[in-house]
Formats: C-alpha cells, structure tokens, sequence
C-alpha cells in the first residue's frame, strides 16, 4: 500500500448526533428563501421603476440598470420557487438538525448579542466579552487562558485601529472614562 491510499479518520467527540430529529426539511427552506428573494426583487424594482427605468436623451435614468437586475432577481426567484413545489426529493430531505441547529446557534446567539453589545459597551469591552466567554463556555478552555487571550486580542485590536491607524470604532463608557 502506498502513502497515497492511506487515510486517516478523526472522530470528533462533539459532532451533533446522527439520530437528531428534523427541524425543517430542504423543501421548505428553499421555498422560503425564494420567496424573500422574490419579495426583495419586487422591492427593488418599485423603488428602481420611481426612481426612473426610462432611457433618455442622456442616457439611462438612475433606476435603469437595477430595475432590470432586479427583474432577473424576480425571475431566478421564481424558478427556484417552482423548482423547490415540484421537487419530490427535497420534501422529504433533512436540511437541518436539532443537534446541528443547536451548534449554529450557539455561535449565531453570542454573535448577535455582540453586535448589540457593541452599541453600548464599544467595541473593545464587547470584543473581550466575547472572546472569554465564547473561549470559556463554548470552546471550555480554562478562565485564566481565556482572559489571558481576551486581554491580548483587545489589546492588540487597540493598538492597531485606535493608536496605529487612528480609525474611529464603536466607543463606549471604559473608553470615555479612560479619555479616548
């Protein structure tokens, strides 16, 4: 056997279970997106055509070319949505997992809660926040590491967008009390 036929297989202990039950089947999620990008596509069209779709003695009026993109939008939409109705394969098909649902949201959650956190505690205290934590509680890596590897990343973060490149990030009540 040579080196090229040799595989190795890694198990990964947390992997969500095979056995999981079905939140939502491929069908339904395919339905779903096309209908919003049929929705967006219909949005951007009505705002495209007020804007103005009409070719005058300049040329195309503002709305000319997203009018028409939005069009080929609309129609790509529409195809998928009847493609997705008549699809017999995808009804029965399992897009997602409570156990792979649980894993998406255990990283979309903090994320989210970061971006709002943001807005309140500034970037850098959110930044920390959500490195510890996430360290900690998701990826169960000691608290001193975590802390240790949140201070050093907010401090680098610091030094490269507040003092080297003097770009102006989210600040909140920390930054303003320290005077920055």
């Amino acid at each position: 056997m040579s080196n090229t036929d040799l595989e190795i297989v890694v198990d990964d202990p947390t992997a969500p279970d095979d056995a999981s039950p079905s939140v939502v089947s491929r069908r339904t999620i395919e339905i779903l997106v096309s209908l919003l990008l049929l929705g967006l596509a219909a949005l951007l069209a009505y705002d495209n055509w007020q804007t103005g779709i009409e070719w005058d003695a300049t040329g195309p009026q503002p709305g000319y070319f997203p009018f028409y993109l939005s069009v080929i939008l609309g129609g790509a939409s529409l195809y998928g949505l009847i493609a997705a109705s008549l699809s017999r394969d995808a009804k029965s098909e399992t897009f997602v997992t409570r156990a792979q649902l649980r894993r998406v949201m255990l990283v979309f959650v903090p994320t989210a809660a970061f971006c709002l956190a943001t807005q309140f505690l500034g970037i850098y205290v959110a930044s920390f926040v959500l490195v510890s934590c996430f360290m900690r509680f998701v990826g169960k890596i000691a608290w001193w590491k975590s802390l240790v590897t949140a201070i050093v990343f907010t401090g680098l973060m610091f030094v490269t967008f507040d003092v080297a490149f003097d770009v102006i990030m989210p600040k909140g009540p920390l930054e303003r009390a320290l005077g920055r």
